[in-house]
């Protein structure tokens, strides 16, 4: 049926042959055109109803499927970078616990006192001895155990002593060799030992400004400290007391009391530096935040060059060490302990008994000696029932020990003013 809408214009109901039946406006001219149209061959017009439906299903399912946020893939922490060079370099880092004795002359105030008002004679100064305690940080350079700090954490310890604890919690003695107060480097060597994992000072970071750098060390006496930051500033120059320091490196990285002489390594594991001072102030006493120094790697690769040759001039150095080894296997095997040699010195130190004892220098945690009260800085003064005053004697008494045998230690402190405060304790071998 045809219905005359408008002039020139047919409104026509048609019905495809497949038996859709369609609406639509036609131009009077074009009806013979419509007409063919209705004619088009069957399979035409399937394809093009195929393509219409899936135009209009691939639009519904665009409508329908949120799109799809960007995936966040969790990255495993002993992956991190920061976290492989940790582990990387931490066995070679070790802290450092340097003794001296200071003597010093004083007087009674009193006496000072009665002097000026009464002419009272005055006596003779007395002299006292102070045991100086430093703590800081270093690291080991050649498996030999030599070991590059800051020359201010063990300036004049070889008067005394010096203690080095590695990661694993293992404790040496080490004697100082030499030391550079300009540039604040020192090195010393660990007694007796050798095959310590080492930070090699050939292969340095290129220290390019805003690179990650860490600082490890003994942070305020927190040993297997880290902290993380940017590598600042190039050639900083600093004054410290009479001394000036140039060239050097300039971190945002926390370096705190203890970190002295610890490393500071980029990403790679390289050595970026030697941690050297903090600025707490300006000079003209403003407050700062986050300005540390350290000495270039490249500084102290040359500076270690002149140690090594120093320290192979020196074959007397070694000999001091064997009064200050630390103990044999046995004593440290059996129960946790490792021994030293009282020297003169250190008899005159303590103001102990002299030629008598062996000192308790380090005591594992958890081991026998550790359970029975046996503490760092007492003395052995017998095994079983015979006198010991060295860790020679100690270490052939303690040969045919065997585990879970139990053997009296004779300890406590014998000083040379009379005073006796000694204790048998059994301690059972592990």
């Amino acid at each position: 049926m045809t219905v005359e809408t408008a002039p020139g214009y047919l409104r026509e109901n048609f019905i495809h042959p497949e038996g859709m039946q369609y609406r639509g406006t036609l131009n009077a001219n074009d009806l013979g055109s419509a007409r063919e149209t209705r004619a088009l061959p069957r399979v035409r017009f399937r394809a093009l109803t195929a393509v219409v439906i899936l135009l209009v299903a691939a639009e519904s399912l665009l409508a329908q499927t949120p799109t799809p946020l960007p995936s966040s893939t969790l990255t495993d922490p002993a992956s991190e970078p920061v976290v492989l060079a940790v582990a990387k370099v931490m066995p070679a880092v070790v802290n450092i616990n340097a003794e001296r004795v200071v003597r010093r002359q004083i007087r009674d105030p009193f006496e000072d006192f009665a002097a000026e008002f009464f002419g009272t004679y005055r006596s003779q100064p007395r002299e006292i001895r102070q045991r100086l305690q430093s703590l800081g940080s270093g690291f080991i350079v050649d498996p030999a155990g030599y070991i590059v700090t800051n020359e201010h954490v063990v300036q004049r310890a070889a008067d005394l002593r010096i203690e080095v604890t590695t990661s694993d919690g293992k404790v040496y003695n080490a004697h100082y060799i030499t030391g550079d107060p300009k540039k604040d480097l020192a090195f010393i060597k660990i007694d007796g030992q050798s095959g310590f994992p080492f930070i090699n000072l050939d292969n340095s970071s290129p220290n390019l400004l805003g690179q990650t750098v860490i600082v490890l060390g003994n942070s305020v006496g927190y040993g297997s400290s880290i902290s993380r930051g940017v590598l600042s500033g190039l050639k900083r120059d600093i004054t410290i007391g009479d001394l000036e320091y140039k060239d050097l490196l300039q971190t945002d990285a926390a370096i705190n009391p203890g970190n002295s002489g610890g490393p500071v390594v980029d990403i790679a594991g390289r050595l970026v530096g030697v941690s050297s001072a903090k600025m707490a102030f300006t000079p003209q006493g403003v407050p700062t935040q986050g300005v540390g120094f350290a000495i270039p790697a490249e500084t102290v690769r040359e500076v270690v060059k002149g140690f090594k040759a120093v320290a192979q001039k020196q074959p007397s150095a070694e000999p001091r060490s064997t009064s200050n080894q630390p103990a044999g296997a046995n004593a440290d095997r059996l129960f946790g302990m490792q021994l030293q040699d009282l020297t003169a010195e250190l008899t005159d130190a303590f103001g102990l008994v002299s030629g008598r004892g062996v000192l308790v220098s380090a005591v594992e945690p958890e081991s026998p000696a550790a359970e029975i009260g046996v503490n760092r800085g007492l003395v052995i003064y017998r095994v079983g029932r015979h006198d010991v005053n060295s860790v020679k004697s100690i270490e052939a008494l303690l040969a045919r020990v065997q585990s879970r045998m139990t053997v009296d230690f004779t300890v406590g402190v014998a000083r040379s003013d009379g005073t006796r405060q000694l204790q048998t304790v059994p301690l059972t071998a592990r």
